[in-house]
């Protein structure tokens, strides 16, 4: 078969993969708002929805405690959930690519504790250097050195194996996790401490609208300069001598990404807390429709993640009703099995390689 009718063959599937999970993700948000300890039908729903928006032709039929629960407490928490999915699912497939693994993820290579790390640190000792962004900011940096700590600490001789990427980033992980614990038990704000144990689990609830704006920001830098560089992520896959070949400075390159991810993972971990895993399935899940190539990947995967992110919290909050699960135990439980999966596939495929 000529390449022509295989090109237009796989962008027809990535075109369709991505209406079905559009159509999914409103599906989704629409549950989201929907199901709860008030259930509201979904025609109210974007009734509510619509009227808010000063789109609706119908007269209101429902009462305001249940448009105050819909708009106010489930829409940001819905909002956030699809926006923390797609940004942990973009942050994924480029970390795999940065560092050709394909068990990379914010969580598991320590990403995710360094921010919170980060985080906590503002917390307990009250810093409000950066004012309102403070927690986000603080978080960034620590995301970015866990990152870097990890990088080169697996990096010997010139090169990174899949087994000693993941041994060092559940050091790294490990070693922050038990600086962060020591600052929760020795801190002197007792509800506090509390408060922040329980973020760490990873959740999504008591968000309100005026925390969504900086997430969102961050989603749309990351999803933009990742896709604009998806090119030069597809090189890295081939390997840093042929991408070097190609023209791509791969030092400088890896050195930018780092930033951008670690930003990334730094405002949506500040938003929700640690939530593993994510970036570690949806790409790998993704892969299987549409291909290898990050051009599709990455707003396939980011998709993915909403839509898997939404019903993985509408599970939190309804399985052990009226007791709310941490989302970040539910993914967590999803993606455990996933990645002892993964490792036996590799395993029997060859494919714990060297990395330049």
């Amino acid at each position: 078969m000529s390449p022509a009718p295989v090109v237009r063959a796989g962008r027809t599937r990535s075109a369709a993969t991505l209406l079905v999970l559009t159509v999914l993700l409103l599906v989704s948000v629409t549950a989201g708002l929907a199901i709860g300890s008030v259930r509201v039908p979904p025609g109210q729903v974007w009734g509510i929805v619509t009227h808010a928006l000063g789109a609706g032709w119908q007269e209101p039929d429902w009462s305001r405690a249940r448009e105050t629960i819909v708009l106010d407490v489930r829409a940001p928490r819905v909002l956030l959930g699809a926006v923390t999915g797609a940004g942990l699912a973009v942050i994924g497939t480029a970390l795999q690519a940065l560092v050709r693994n394909p068990l990379a993820e914010p969580y598991l290579l320590g990403v995710s504790s360094g921010a919170s790390l980060g985080a906590v640190s503002v917390i307990v000792f009250g810093v409000t250097l950066f004012g309102p962004v403070s927690l986000s900011v603080a978080a960034f940096v620590g995301a970015l050195g866990a990152l870097l700590l990890v990088y080169a600490t697996a990096r010997t001789g010139g090169r990174i194996t899949s087994s000693r990427l993941v041994l060092s980033g559940v050091a790294v992980a490990a070693v922050l996790t038990a600086v962060l614990d020591l600052l929760l038990l020795t801190t002197d704000r007792g509800n506090e401490a509390r408060a922040v144990l329980a973020w760490t689990l990873g959740g999504l609830g008591g968000v309100a609208w005026g925390m969504l704006w900086l997430p969102g920001l961050a989603l749309l830098f990351g999803i933009g300069v990742l896709t604009a560089q998806a090119r030069n992520l597809n090189l890295l896959l081939a390997g840093e001598e042929a991408a070097t070949t190609m023209g791509l400075d791969v030092a400088r390159f890896r050195a930018r990404l780092f930033v951008v991810v670690s930003l990334v993972t730094g405002v949506l971990v500040a938003a929700a807390g640690p939530i593993g895993f994510v970036g570690l399935m949806m790409p790998h899940i993704v892969r299987l429709f549409v291909g290898g190539d990050h051009r599709r990947v990455l707003p396939t995967a980011a998709l993915g993640g909403a839509v898997f992110l939404v019903w993985a919290d509408i599970a939190a909050r309804t399985v052990a009703a009226p007791t709310e699960i941490p989302v970040g135990v539910l993914t967590a439980l999803c993606g455990g099995p996933f990645f002892l999966w993964l490792m036996r596939r590799d395993a029997r495929r060859g494919t714990d390689r060297g990395v330049a």
